[in-house]
């Protein structure tokens, strides 16, 4: 089984461990296999925020493998940039040396610099919270310090630039893990229906046209996502809202920019671009649990966006 890890280090910021905590967290609960984990360096932490920490294991006790993940948080800059903080070179060492056995290596926020002082940032893409940014190129000038974005991955090294944005890291690794509609399910147990990306330009039809709060469009959303085979006819999903098909025509447009017809469409195709990846599907099987009329419309439909990428 997969496993998380998690350091806590001293003055370690709330969010920064949270937030990709709880990503994982509901992830488990909507099956996700993965273990997680907490490790310290230190006999006693307390969050910057002034919330103590119980008995945490030290992190030589962590036993990981290929394929598992470390997650370092943000923490107070004054420790970061405090000589406690730049003396940690075991720990420094063995992040590297989980880095060279193929574990993968997530900070948030200013968590870069532990792995800046590992060497695991030297001549890779990276980036921290905006207001260290600089600090961090200039520190390690070996390091790649990107602006504007909210995380990047390069090779098995992942960092954020902080606190929310931790999330959406989380998030971003979950998607590689089990996919865009395992991954929207998640989002939606969180309510976090905006999808923000790193720079990486790959959509999700499942999270994409969810920037809004309305809980009746949601609630039409879920129910398309769910039953792609039926008809689902404007009529029948303003029933289910009990709104006129009217209302939910101009109310769908308006709060997610594009057609509840469009939409629909869109999340069929997608479907039914992962079904076709199972050899033992026939292309009719497939269309009809897209709810598609029919073999040939839904070859049509795949050939044209094809030819119009």
């Amino acid at each position: 089984m997969k496993k998380i890890a998690f350091i806590i280090p001293p003055a370690v910021e709330i969010l920064d461990l949270a937030g990709p905590l709880q990503v994982f967290t509901e992830a488990q609960y909507y099956g996700l296999e993965a273990t997680l984990e907490f490790y310290a360096y230190t006999t006693e932490t307390i969050s910057n925020s002034g919330l103590p920490f119980g008995k945490i294991a030290h992190y030589t006790e962590a036993n990981l493998k290929e394929g598992d993940y470390i997650f370092m948080p943000g923490m107070s800059f004054d420790y970061v940039d405090s000589i406690a903080f730049r003396a940690e070179k075991d720990f420094f060492n063995w992040l590297k040396e989980q880095s060279v056995k193929k574990v993968l290596v997530c900070s948030v926020c200013n968590g870069a610099f532990a792995l800046a002082h590992a060497g695991l940032l030297n001549d890779t893409e990276c980036t921290t919270h905006w207001r260290r940014i600089e600090e961090l190129q200039l520190k390690f000038p070996k390091a790649k310090v990107l602006t504007d974005i909210l995380f990047k991955k390069s090779n098995n090294i992942y960092t954020s630039a902080g606190i929310s944005s931790g999330i959406d890291l989380a998030l971003s690794i979950l998607e590689e893990l089990k996919g865009a509609f395992f991954t929207h399910k998640v989002s939606r147990g969180l309510v976090v229906y905006y999808r923000r990306n790193d720079n990486h330009t790959q959509q999700s039809i499942y999270l994409d046209y969810r920037n809004h709060i309305n809980p009746k469009i949601h609630e039409v959303q879920d129910h398309m996502i769910n039953n792609l085979s039926a008809d689902n006819s404007v009529e029948e999903l303003a029933d289910l809202v009990a709104m006129s098909p009217r209302n939910l025509s101009r109310v769908f447009k308006e709060k997610t920019g594009t057609t509840i017809n469009e939409y629909l469409t869109l999340l069929r195709v997608e479907f039914a671009k992962t079904l076709v990846n199972n050899p033992e599907y026939t292309i009719e099987y497939i269309a009809s649990q897209c709810g598609f009329k029919s073999a040939r419309q839904l070859q049509r439909i795949l050939k044209n966006q094809a030819v119009n990428k």
